[in-house]
């Protein structure tokens, strides 16, 4: 089960989402009002995923990268009742790996967290591979050519 932190300003909305994210089989293991206590909850969890709201992050953009030095595996996802372009490619640019919009839609909320777990599980994989992949040619590389066949 996936351990889940929500940080929002907002108790309603708080609240909401947990329903939402126990109700859709995540453990929400903390939710707070404050950035400072959210990474203390973050730091005593481990979570894989961090619901933290548009407002908190513009009005302490260092957390975000925080959360991503500390806990580089940790999903962030941002929270807010709008998103325009420009929002979404500043949250990227920072690190967040998705995007939840107010009110919340329970199986859009879900939706939207599951593809980007899968995703992020699709990206890590296809590194891996890649890294086997070079390790083979490494290892080959200094592997003596074939002889020639008897002729």
């Amino acid at each position: 089960m996936l351990k889940a932190v929500i940080i929002d300003s907002s108790a309603v909305a708080r609240g909401l989402l947990n329903t939402v994210l126990l109700d859709g089989g995540y453990d929400v293991v903390g939710q707070t009002h404050t950035c400072a206590s959210g990474l203390t909850l973050l730091l005593k969890h481990q979570p894989h995923l961090v619901c933290i709201t548009r407002e908190q992050i513009e009005a302490d953009a260092e957390v975000v990268r925080e959360i991503k030095t500390n806990w580089p595996k940790t999903l962030i996802f941002m929270v807010s009742s709008e998103f325009d372009a420009a929002t979404i490619q500043a949250g990227h640019a920072l690190g967040v790996n998705g995007f939840i919009v107010k009110p919340f839609k329970a199986d859009t909320v879900l939706n939207t967290i599951r593809n980007t777990v899968i995703a992020m599980v699709k990206r890590q994989r296809a590194a891996l591979a890649q890294q086997g992949d070079e390790g083979a040619a490494d290892s080959n590389a200094g592997a003596a050519p074939d002889a020639p066949a008897p002729g």
